[in-house]
């Protein structure tokens, strides 16, 4: 996949890229706070405040994930799609969210509605981002992807099932769980600032262990690592 990205710009920071990207990593990564990854640095000697902590996220997040989408092999063909509620300020917003039969999140949008236009406005996300369509995709019976799908993807093959879409459902409860720690997002661009970055960060250090032998798992985390490394242009985790 062909992408248009820029690399980490540190021109003018303090610390070095090793200390930033780690912190990134930790944020991303791990269910921790801004306060729990500053003090985690402490604990090794890096004096740092949480909201340079929080300022190197929003910096380098979305950065650093663009990367990592733009490096991973082209994602499987099989697509599964769901939405699950998100309560912001006291109001219902939907994450919509796609996964292909590996587990790798493909796209995530936040919006207020989950109608006809919303499905739309998703697809078409999707296929921008990844430039290709898929062979199936698998939703459940929300009559929006169907009026979607009809205009957006016409020769695709739908299958529509309560049951069939588990992938996706299971790919929520990461965000079941921050989005607890954060206390809920405080508005639907933050929710889609962090969870963008989120998704592709964290899976890339989740490869299906269940799947994998010991030593096969630590060789791809290895790999994955080093991929880290040259992403964030620095050497070794800080």
């Amino acid at each position: 996949m062909k992408t248009n990205s820029l690399a980490p710009d540190y021109n003018g920071y303090r610390f070095p890229p090793e200390i930033i990207s780690h912190a990134v990593w930790l944020y991303f990564r791990f269910s921790l706070s801004f306060r729990d990854v500053e003090e985690l640095l402490a604990q090794r000697g890096i004096v740092v405040s949480y909201e340079t902590v929080r300022q190197w996220c929003l910096k380098f997040g979305q950065t650093y994930a663009n990367e990592l989408r733009q490096r991973r092999p082209r994602c499987g063909d099989k697509w599964y799609l769901g939405e699950v509620f998100l309560t912001i300020r006291g109001e219902r917003h939907y994450l919509w969210r796609a996964v292909d039969q590996d587990g790798n999140v493909l796209d995530i949008l936040v919006q207020s509605r989950r109608n006809k236009k919303a499905a739309k406005r998703f697809f078409r996300k999707l296929l921008k981002g990844l430039h290709y369509v898929p062979r199936v995709i698998i939703t459940d019976t929300l009559k929006s992807y169907v009026a979607a799908k009809r205009e957006i993807l016409p020769g695709v093959e739908h299958r529509q099932h309560k049951g069939l879409k588990n992938r996706a459902e299971n790919s929520h409860q990461p965000v079941r769980l921050r989005e607890k720690n954060m206390r809920r997002f405080t508005s639907a661009k933050h929710a889609q600032r962090f969870l963008s970055a989120f998704g592709l960060i964290s899976g890339h250090f989740q490869p299906r262990r269940h799947c994998l032998r010991a030593g096969e798992y630590r060789a791809i985390l290895q790999t994955r690592f080093q991929t880290w490394n040259e992403v964030t242009e620095t050497k070794t985790a800080a």
